[in-house]
């Protein structure tokens, strides 16, 4: 089975890419979903216990964490240190589930896939990227957020071209969806031949 690790910098169009892998029957998990259900579930005890005030009625508020680790190092990392381990539990069990089923392909949706080292766990990297002016714009139109937590995300994120340096396939989203659909399917084609008559697409 070959795992792909998908990722790119923030507003690059990653959980569209993501999508378009799942539309060709191709199991997809995304670390973004594993931290949405973990911070609903058994994530927010400790995440309370390390951010007091953070968490209201059993679930995290993501803008209280949010403020509490905003260009605070240390916090970030005692966040991280509760969060990964968890999202990597999720994950192995993911590919292993996966791989009993003989799954040909899965993508792990990985935002910090580079951040973290994540590629030497993954077989192929696959890396969505647009100009700078189109990620701001996409950006800047998600609910809360603001040019100073913007700057802080990229911060923490390895510069797109250093990314897209380290890719075995680069996907551009800057133009239509039919385009990166069409980058999508190539990718799969290559690597899953004859994947179009197993997940039923003529």
């Amino acid at each position: 089975m070959i795992v792909i690790g998908l990722t790119g910098s923030i507003g690059m169009g990653k959980s569209t890419a993501g999508a378009m892998f799942a539309d060709r029957a191709i199991p997809v998990i995304s670390a973004d979903e594993i931290v949405h259900d973990l911070y609903a579930g058994r994530a927010a005890d400790a995440i309370e216990a390390a951010f007091p005030g953070t968490v209201i009625d059993g679930v995290v508020d993501r803008n209280r964490l949010s403020k509490s680790v905003l260009n605070n190092e240390q916090a970030f990392r005692r966040l991280e240190s509760i969060i990964h381990p968890l999202v990597a539990e999720e994950r192995e069990a993911f590919v292993e589930m996966h791989r009993a089923a003989g799954q040909k392909l899965v993508v792990l949706d990985i935002p910090l896939l580079f951040e973290g080292n994540g590629q030497e766990t993954v077989d192929k990297v696959v890396v969505v990227s647009c100009g700078d002016e189109l990620q701001k714009q996409r950006v800047m139109k998600r609910p809360g957020m603001t040019e100073e937590k913007f700057e802080a995300i990229l911060a923490r994120q390895l510069p797109d071209a250093q990314k897209r340096a380290r890719a075995d396939y680069v996907v551009d989203t800057s133009g239509s969806f039919e385009h990166t659909r069409q980058q999508i399917d190539k990718i799969i084609d290559d690597l899953v031949p004859n994947a179009a008559s197993k997940t039923g697409r003529s």
